[in-house]
């Protein structure tokens, strides 16, 4: 039985990828920061081992005895005191990550990118996702990367805050024109793949980029989550950019500003892509957006 290594085990996704993993019959090992321990319960048999990816040393010993990585670990949202930067988390984590599975003795390494990683991107963000790309092809190990759009599920951060923004407020703020397309993906559908990917050959050496079957504009997700509310009509309110770049650069460190600088940047362009090969390549039946938020939300 193979044994599969995971990093970033505890958030959203890792929770959703361990699942698909031990369905399919795998052996798990999860790398946890002290002090994460209770993100796991609820799932079962899973081995675990404490580390942090950016601590490079052991790593290679955690990893030991694994036949693949699956390297999930980002972040949307820096936090520089914390040492939780993205050059840090998304780069150097990564190298830290590659290096120790090549010194294991690992050969199939499976990486969690982000739709919009490219080079000379307007985000931070993205840049050091590709960065972190360019880490992953030169390591010589057997990669795959996935480039998802948003995620959603029961759990999620995005869907579920617009969600009770829908559910609590006469008039839900909507960040510029609201025009820009974004292609939300179930996190089922994600976990499938990097399960998938460890039992098909042909998948290495290759980049999927993942979203749902329905590139939607955020006035029309807002509509879709007001109708699986079953509101008539979910009322907005524009905000200006010329007005959210000034406050979000003043008030963005605060606790539960909703948005940074680097987001408000990733927030005015598309997040779309061609997911056919992705759902070709792994058998998986796309879920319209509207059943899939309905599904979350009821």
């Amino acid at each position: 039985m193979q044994r599969v290594f995971v990093t970033g085990a505890t958030g959203f996704v890792g929770r959703a990828v361990i699942q698909g993993l031990r369905a399919d019959g795998y052996t798990v090992r999860c790398l946890v920061r002290r002090g994460s321990e209770r993100d796991l319960r609820g799932l079962g048999a899973i081995e675990r081992v404490e580390g942090d990816v950016l601590v490079r040393r052991g790593l290679e010993d955690d990893i030991a005895g694994c036949q693949a990585v699956i390297h999930l670990v980002g972040i949307i949202r820096e936090h520089p005191a914390a040492a939780s930067t993205f050059e840090l988390v998304h780069t150097q984590g990564t190298i830290n990550i590659i290096e120790a599975a090549a010194m294991a003795g690992v050969r199939r390494y499976l990486h969690m990118s982000a739709l919009g990683a490219r080079p000379g991107a307007r985000s931070r963000y993205h840049r050091t996702k590709w960065a972190a790309e360019e880490a992953v092809r030169a390591s010589g190990l057997g990669w795959t990367i996935f480039r998802p759009s948003v995620i959603y599920g029961r759990g999620d951060a995005f869907i579920t805050m617009l969600a009770q923004l829908a559910r609590r407020l006469p008039l839900v703020p909507v960040i510029g024109s609201g025009r820009q397309r974004l292609q939300p993906v179930p996190v089922e559908d994600v976990a499938e793949g990097f399960a998938g990917a460890l039992a098909l050959p042909g998948t290495e050496k290759q980049t999927y980029e993942v979203g749902g079957p329905d590139a939607v504009t955020m006035i029309e997700l807002l509509d879709l989550i007001g109708a699986a509310l079953g509101r008539r009509r979910v009322r907005k309110v524009h905000i200006p950019l010329s007005l959210m770049r000034p406050l979000t650069r003043v008030l963005h460190p605060l606790p539960g500003f909703p948005v940074t600088p680097d987001q408000l940047l990733m927030l005015q362009e598309d997040n779309v892509c061609d997911p056919a090969p992705f759902y070709s390549t792994f058998g998986i039946r796309p879920v319209r957006l509207a059943t899939g938020i309905g599904r979350m939300l009821e």
